[in-house]
């Protein structure tokens, strides 16, 4: 049962848990009890050496350079709840997050963790959005609900050649049953750069099963000067061949503005636009959007493909087939078990420069 205002008073079968590093494990009545010898975060022994266990001994983890750090492991069946996080925004290409539901192997969320969360470019945004909420200064919240039935693992890589001395995390989730027809929530991040002039930019390929499409987030640089977003997004479900279901008007119009953004940035509850650095309609120019498909999800049957035309002006009134930096992250339900995703992007593949 989702939960809002209107029920939030009722009663409910479930218990609360919250992994952090201050518990790690999430296990009942053990939040706080780090030791000098179980911590996470070295550094903080020494803040609290006059105080001792139970004083913010273990705040933060850390994570070396190329390793791993597993920050949820633990049976269902549940929900998760909520996850917010923050770090040094130079790592936000280079923490990648990924998550497998039930046992899986193959994992059904892998993203940079800022764009994951809204926030591409390396740098902090604020975002006001009912899914993805970030705050000052580079607070990340999801609230995507996330039920599993058996098992969840939620794991960070660091994927630079730099240690991570700060990774602050939460994950609230709940113990409770979960409904046969409850779906898992996925999210993939692609990139093209540049994109091949003449070419559609292919946000989410290959997706096997029912399901529905729930967001878009959208980080896009601009390699030529002028209007970028004349492009239409298309999504092409249950066996559509060469000619979508579903075909938008324009890149702004389907992100909720109208005329080119006027070169206004705004952030609301389903929609936004930044941009993030240099001047619109200049080379260079960096953008963020997104768009969450709450009140309006698309669904699908048996598969889905999702693409963006990249479409700015040339002379004479033309179009011009854009050859920008374009990442996305597309969020999704469905179904197990998912096909496999693309090969993830090396860090040369993900750099920002």
């Amino acid at each position: 049962m989702d939960i809002s205002l209107s029920n939030i008073f009722l009663r409910r079968e479930a218990e609360s848990r919250s992994l952090s590093a201050e518990n790690f494990r999430g296990e009942k009545g053990r939040g706080g009890m780090a030791t000098e010898e179980e911590t996470l975060s070295p550094g903080s022994v020494q803040c609290a050496r006059e105080l001792g266990q139970t004083w913010k001994v273990s705040p933060c983890a850390q994570i070396p350079a190329t390793e791993t750090l597993t920050i949820m492991n633990n049976e269902g069946p549940g929900v998760v709840r909520h996850i917010w996080i923050t770090l040094d925004s130079k790592y936000y290409r280079d923490i990648i997050v990924r998550i497998y539901w039930d046992g899986e192997e193959s994992p059904s969320v892998e993203c940079p963790v800022g764009d994951l969360m809204c926030c591409s470019w390396n740098q902090r945004q604020d975002i006001l959005s009912l899914p993805i909420n970030v705050n000052p200064s580079g607070g990340m919240n999801c609230y995507f609900p996330m039920p599993f039935r058996k098992h969840a693992r939620i794991t960070v890589e660091n994927d630079s050649p730099s240690d991570l001395a700060h990774f602050f995390y939460t994950i609230n989730y709940t113990l409770e049953p979960v409904a046969e027809d409850a779906l898992h929530f996925h999210a993939q991040w692609r990139r093209s750069n540049p994109l091949e002039y003449g070419t559609d930019f292919v946000m989410v390929d290959g997706i096997k099963g029912q399901g529905q499409y729930v967001g878009t987030f959208m980080a896009w640089q601009q390699n030529n000067a002028g209007w970028w977003g004349e492009g239409e997004i298309k999504m092409f479900l249950d066996g559509d061949d060469k000619f979508p279901t579903i075909c938008g008007t324009g890149t702004e119009d389907y992100f909720g503005g109208a005329w080119g953004f006027a070169g206004q940035n705004y952030s609301s509850p389903y929609m936004g636009y930044q941009t993030v650095a240099g001047e619109p309609g200049k080379t260079g120019a960096r953008h963020t959007l997104y768009r969450f498909h709450v009140a309006d999800p698309v669904f699908f049957k048996s598969d889905l493909k999702t693409i963006m035309q990249a479409i700015g002006w040339r002379s004479e009134g033309r179009y011009l087939p854009l050859q920008d930096d374009i990442a996305s992250v597309v969020y999704w339900y469905q179904t197990e078990p998912h096909a496999a995703f693309p090969k993830f992007p090396e860090r040369n593949g993900r750099e920002i420069i």
